[in-house]
């Protein structure tokens, strides 16, 4: 029952959505596809999203935007999830935002390729959206052992 990822998006290429689908399969489990929205802003778009949301007045390099709560490792069924479900068989789980420029920045201060932290944060988001979290260092040690396999997969390592 490993369910497939799809992104609804301007700014992915079909190519790069299928690529982070395959990369992320088996992360999770349901008995419909998993759709996740991914806009691409501005530091000003993303600033004002982040201050109305969050309550925090600074540019931000992804936010996440879950649409269930409670399902981290827990199967995401139709029936149980009803207010998810998107009317095209798929379930909504939420919202990704992503600060292009700061991808930019990150990616050159981390001395990697864009595309590696756009698809980082992406990931990150994406795990969000599941129910991983990093406030505590068990959580953190966790999701970030969860994103580089995801990574790897894509060979997309930190270089």
């Amino acid at each position: 029952m490993i369910s497939r990822f799809c992104f609804e998006s301007e700014d992915f290429s079909e190519e790069e959505q299928s690529e982070l689908s395959a990369a992320l399969a088996g992360v999770a489990e349901g008995d419909l596809p998993f759709v996740f929205e991914v806009v691409f802003l501005s530091p000003e778009e993303i600033r004002a999203l982040n201050a109305r949301s969050r309550g925090v007045d600074a540019v931000t390099d992804v936010l996440s935007f879950p649409a269930a709560e409670g399902i981290k490792g827990k199967p995401m069924l139709r029936a149980e999830h009803p207010d998810c479900f998107d009317g095209e068989g798929r379930l909504y789980l939420g919202d990704i935002a992503l600060c292009t420029e700061r991808a930019r920045e990150q990616a050159e201060e981390y001395g990697h390729s864009y595309k590696r932290e756009l698809f980082y944060l992406t990931v990150h988001g994406v795990l969000h959206c599941l129910g991983y979290d990093h406030e505590r260092e068990e959580d953190k040690a966790e999701m970030r052992a969860k994103e580089e396999e995801i990574m790897a997969r894509m060979n997309l390592t930190r270089e």
